[in-house]
Parts: structure tokens; C-alpha cells; sequence
């Protein structure tokens, strides 16, 4: 599928992997590429997409990802302003690190991970993601109905992809239980939406990201990285989020691309 004169949403926009993947986008020529994320810094960040892009591509959409109200409402703008939506990739989501079940030294009693804090994981990593892809999925399918059109044929060409992060978490990882859990699910969810959406002419696949020079990897602290992440990373640093949205937008033009990449950097933790 072809980016340039396409509508993309990027939710966790402002940071990371899915500000890399928004400049991307905008340099290889998409008409409009919806910037979602919670933080006041989106509106600065767009602007900068802006202009290196040299034109008015990025728009913010300050919000909740787990809110359906914004949802609707960030496609249905864009709906009536841009038209519908071809490429979703939502890129938001959150850690809450610590081990399943430790000991307390104190009470000798075992203290579990707060099943809370695993909800919340579970709905910005999970259920958000799953639900900005059904979104679109479901516009493209109104507007197929509108034109009298069933099943999509190939020659058709590709009406929208669906491009999710995983992570090597999901193969598990220590202090992860709910993040891996999280990343873990993104792939059953990619493979039957996959199944379910090209009926409409919609691809999904899902990209497995290692150690990315992100906030959320910075914000486990050097000497973190240098001793548990980099010995085991056969690149010998973290990954450029630049390198991450290289290979999405890959995923998003090869339609080839219907399953799982990793992008891990040659990370193989020990046992």
C-alpha cells in the first residue's frame, strides 16, 4: 500500500517510537497523520513534524487512549476533514515493572502484583490498541457498504493497514508479567484480525521492537541498561527509534508483510 496521499493515526504520538513513526509518515508523503497522545508537549512535538515535513501534515489530538468518547471523536473529525483513515498504528502504551510475587522480608507474607495495576496495563497496551484498529477497520467497512461493495478483491489494491507494537517482552521477561502479558496478546490479536479484516481489504500485522532508545527504556536508568540490556543486545546499543518506524512503514508498503518482525537487535537475554 502506498503511504503518500494517505490518512494515518499514531496514538503515544509525542515520544518515542510513534513521534519516529509520525515524521516518518510525513516524509514519505502522507496527506494527514493524526497525532494522538495525553501529554502537552504533542502540540510542540507536532510542529516539529510539521516542519521538517516543510508542510501542515501532523495534527495533535490531545487525549485519553483508553477513552472511547475521543475515539470516535478523533475519526470522526478526521472523517469529515480529511477522509477515511488508511493506516492506524497504535503505538501508546505504558510499563508497570515489578515482580509477580515477592516475599515480604517483615510480615513473611507473599505480596502479589496488584491485579489494578495489571487492569490498567492491560487497557492502555492491550484493549486501546485493539479498539483504534477496529475503529478504522469499521469506517472502511461502512464506506465499502456505501458503494455497494462486498468482499475485497486484490486488484483492489490494499484499503488500510493496522501496524501493532509488540515487544521481545512478549516472550517473557522478567519484572514483566503484565507488560509481557500485554505485548503477548497484541499477537493473537493481529493474527485474527488479519484473518477478519482483509475481508475488507485491511492488513495487520505486528512489529516486535528490543531495547529502543525510548523515555519508557531511559526511565529504567543507565546503569540499568549498561548491565542488564546492552550485554545481551549483539548491536551493543539500543535501537533508534528511526530504525523502528523504517520498519513499520516497511510493514505498512509490503503487502507481503501479514504477520510478526522482530526488530530486537539480536537481544537474547540469559535464562
Amino acid at each position: 500500500m502506498e503511504i503518500k496521499d494517505k490518512v494515518a493515526v499514531v496514538t503515544g504520538a509525542a515520544s518515542g517510537i510513534g513521534h519516529a513513526v509520525c515524521a516518518d509518515l510525513a516524509l514519505r508523503g502522507v496527506k494527514t497523520v493524526a497525532m494522538v497522545d495525553f501529554t502537552e508537549a504533542l502540540n510542540e512535538v507536532a510542529e516539529r513534524v510539521n516542519k521538517q515535513a516543510g508542510r501542515e501534515v501532523a495534527v495533535p489530538y490531545l487525549g485519553d487512549v483508553t477513552d472511547e468518547a475521543f475515539r470516535k471523536g478523533v475519526y470522526q473529525e478526521l472523517r469529515d476533514k480529511h477522509g477515511a483513515v488508511n493506516i492506524c498504528v497504535p503505538a501508546a502504551g505504558i510499563t508497570r515493572d515489578s515482580l509477580s510475587m515477592r516475599i515480604n522480608k517483615e510480615t513473611g507474607k507473599a505480596d502479589i502484583y496488584p491485579v489494578e495495576t495489571f487492569r490498567t496495563v492491560i487497557e492502555v497496551n492491550l484493549i486501546a490498541p485493539v479498539y483504534w484498529a477496529l475503529e478504522m477497520v469499521g469506517i472502511l467497512a461502512e464506506e465499502r457498504k456505501r458503494q455497494g461493495l462486498g468482499r475485497w478483491k486484490p486488484d483492489e489494491g490494499i484499503q488500510g493497514t493496522v501496524v501493532f507494537i509488540g515487544s521481545v517482552s512478549s516472550q517473557g521477561n522478567k519484572g514483566q508479567i503484565s507488560y509481557a502479558s500485554t505485548k503477548a496478546g497484541l499477537e493473537g490479536a493481529a493474527a485474527t484480525l488479519m484473518k477478519e479484516a482483509i475481508f475488507f481489504g485491511v492488513r495487520c500485522g505486528v512489529i516486535h521492537p528490543g531495547f529502543t532508545d525510548t523515555p519508557m527504556v531511559r526511565a529504567l536508568g543507565e546503569e540499568y541498561i549498561e548491565k542488564y540490556i546492552l550485554p545481551d543486545t549483539q548491536l551493543g546499543r539500543l535501537i533508534r527509534p528511526d530504525e523502528i518506524a523504517d520498519a513499520i512503514c516497511f510493514m505498512i508498503t509490503n503487502a507481503a508483510i501479514s504477520g510478526e518482525i522482530w526488530a530486537d537487535a539480536g537481544w537474547h537475554p540469559a535464562a
